[in-house]
């Protein structure tokens, strides 16, 4: 369906690809696989139409194509659905479907009832039985990809470019989506599927291509390589995960929750959090595991002080209770939470990375009280950069234009500033590669052995399951159980995640 031939780009001097050369098959699942900055959204935005200078050549259908814009490759027959989904909240599905391609009559006027007939015939292919007038805002994350689809299947996409398409829904909406993704294999569309999910790549795919720094180093059927080889083609080294060796010291005390609950707030009748309980100790990492909505990222809000109105419940650090009615408060008390969403509730973007990593800290660097000590800021993030190994060639560097990985470490970074006694991590690895990945967990092993207490909630067992010294579980925002290292398993794991008192 699509060949790419030599195609480098350059940033300033910064080469992003180099020579890459794949192809692109029909009625195929093509997974491409790579780390972060190894080239992936780079050559997904020369696909679609967003970069168009580079060299090289892509052949589309066996013609070659230049696009000149989205809308060229669109018409073309090429959509992209990145993992920030593109749609306008306050408008409805229909009008999400049809923006820039309006139905009008005669007269201009848009044909309202038109577009919500052919809106509701196209979300009936994808099993969702919403109204198409129903406004985006409202829709679960899963549904408003399943829009996505939707407004690729209106433009007759031949090739779909799916992004991370599983980092933020349900098991349950993964699995409508394979089904819808098989539907369109069987229609002969080109699906591109970009994950760092590797079980579910394996699940999902029938071709692989490997990019590393810029370039393909490989390419071939899923069936013909192992998991350990594709991490090799991918990094250029075998990667392993050790389990801590440590015994954690129950008398020291760091963290106690009793009796954490929240409201919802719409419907203060229904509770998202149950009469959570639990301790943490000096130098634990203790892993939070649930299926969505199962209450993990509500609970470590609650520790940190953002639901006061919503919530009830004890929180004791080093013996001494605390009422924590804000993140400032949380501060004070010693505690850190890097959020799920580091774009949106990490980091300022546009801003560099010394300000992000230092806007934690502005009081201590105040001078004379009027504006911020540049040296001791420079020496700050000078000093993190080092530490956390974060690949920039200047502080001045915009945040926006790292890795997800880097920038996950500027969020890391800008906590640790504030030493904390208890860092909360919200699914710290979530849209890193796996090179990334290992680096993050090294750096929470080595701060867990310095004494920090670590709560850590991610959705991968693997994860919970490699740096975890105690796992919680969280079901229907109540606390199933509470698993000791050496007796945890996926399967254990996952039972008491699916059960409901």
């Amino acid at each position: 369906m699509l060949i790419a031939k030599n195609i480098s780009k350059r940033f300033g001097g910064v080469v992003a690809l180099s020579s890459v050369n794949l192809e692109l098959h029909p009625g195929k699942v093509n997974a491409i696989i790579g780390e972060n900055g190894a080239g992936k959204s780079t050559l997904m935005k020369i696909f679609s139409g967003v970069h168009t200078q580079y060299e090289g050549e892509i052949s589309f259908k066996g013609k070659p194509v230049k696009f000149k814009s989205t809308k060229e490759a669109e018409d073309a027959g090429i959509a992209i659905i990145h993992q920030e989904l593109n749609l306008v909240p306050y408008l409805s599905i229909a009008e999400n479907i049809f923006l820039g391609r309006e139905l009008t009559n005669a007269f201009g006027m848009v044909k309202v009832k038109e577009m919500n007939e052919q809106a509701k015939l196209l979300l009936a292919r994808l099993n969702l039985n919403i109204s198409p007038a129903t406004k985006i805002a409202e829709l679960k994350v899963g549904q408003q990809q399943l829009v996505e689809i939707a407004k690729a299947l209106y433009t007759n996409a031949e090739v779909i470019i799916m992004d991370e398409p599983t980092s933020a829904i349900s098991d349950k909406e993964v699995e409508n989506l394979y089904s819808i993704i098989a539907q369109l294999k069987s229609e002969g569309k080109t699906i591109v599927y970009i994950s760092h999910k590797l079980k579910e790549l394996f699940t999902i795919a029938d071709r692989f291509i490997v990019l590393r720094d810029g370039a393909t180093v490989d390419a071939g059927n899923m069936a013909d390589v192992a998991q350990d080889e594709l991490i090799q083609k991918m990094t250029g080294r075998k990667l392993s995960i050790e389990r801590r060796d440590v015994i954690i010291n129950a008398d020291e005390e760091l963290l106690s929750v009793k009796n954490i609950c929240l409201k919802h707030p719409l419907f203060k009748s229904k509770n998202i959090l149950h009469h959570i309980s639990f301790q943490l100790y000096k130098g634990e990492i203790l892993g939070v595991y649930g299926l969505m909505g199962a209450g993990r990222t509500e609970l470590m809000e609650c520790i940190f002080g953002l639901h006061p109105q919503n919530s009830s419940g004890e929180i004791v650090v080093n013996s001494q209770p605390q009422k924590i009615k804000s993140p400032a408060d949380a501060i004070a008390a010693g505690i850190a939470l890097v959020p799920e969403d580091r774009k949106l509730h990490g980091l300022v973007l546009g801003h560099s990375i010394k300000s992000n990593i230092s806007i934690t800290i502005l009081k201590q660097l105040e001078k004379w009280g009027l504006f911020v000590n540049a040296a001791e800021e420079k020496a700050l993030s000078d000093d993190y950069i080092k530490q956390l190994s974060i690949k920039t060639s200047s502080h001045k560097n915009l945040a926006k234009n790292l890795s997800g990985g880097n920038q996950q470490k500027i969020v890391l970074a800008k906590w640790l500033a504030t030493h904390p006694k208890i860092l909360l991590l919200d699914e710290p690895t979530r849209g890193i590669d796996i090179n990334a990945k290992a680096e993050i967990y090294k750096l929470i092993k080595q701060l867990a052995a310095e004494g920090m207490g670590i709560i850590m909630v991610s959705s991968e067992l693997p994860e919970i399951l490699a740096v975890s010294d105690r796992i919680l579980v969280l079901a229907d925002g109540e606390l199933s159980a509470t698993i000791p290292i050496g007796e945890a398993t996926e399967t254990t794991i996952l039972k008491h995640a699916i059960q409901k008192n």
